[in-house]
């Protein structure tokens, strides 16, 4: 038995499907999913989504907040802004990086601090 996963975004459907496991970043850390995973509702934090697949293709995603919820074997993943790694431009990714880079020497602020950790975060999984 696979667990039924929907990642969406405000724009689109981002991912569906099967998978044998998910791991997200909650705002108190990373969780995994398996088939039979208790009821659970989570805030997400920035990180990535790994959606690992029936076969073992693993699926990443950039996910910068949002919302987790588990049951019944279906995982729903919720997300203002969300982008797989397989669409993320890395040259968009490098100029935001410097800029929040920029920006956080500048203001040191928890808002320039996630911009840098969402840059940070496109670039890791573009790689």
């Amino acid at each position: 038995m696979a667990l039924n996963v929907e990642l969406v975004s405000p724009e689109r459907i981002l991912w569906s499907g099967e998978a044998e496991m998910v791991v997200a970043r909650t705002t108190d850390g990373d969780i995994a999913f398996l088939t039979g995973h208790a009821p659970f509702i989570g805030a997400l934090g920035i990180g990535a989504v790994v959606i690992e697949e029936p076969g073992g293709k693993q699926t990443k995603i950039a996910v910068h907040g949002g919302f987790v919820e588990v049951s019944q074997n279906r995982v729903t993943i919720l997300s203002d802004v969300a982008e797989l790694a397989t669409d993320i431009d890395v040259a968009r990714a490098r100029k935001a990086k410097e800029s929040a880079e920029a920006a956080f020497r500048a203001e040191p602020n928890p808002e320039n601090d996630a911009a840098l950790r969402r840059a940070n975060l496109r670039l890791e999984l573009a790689a």
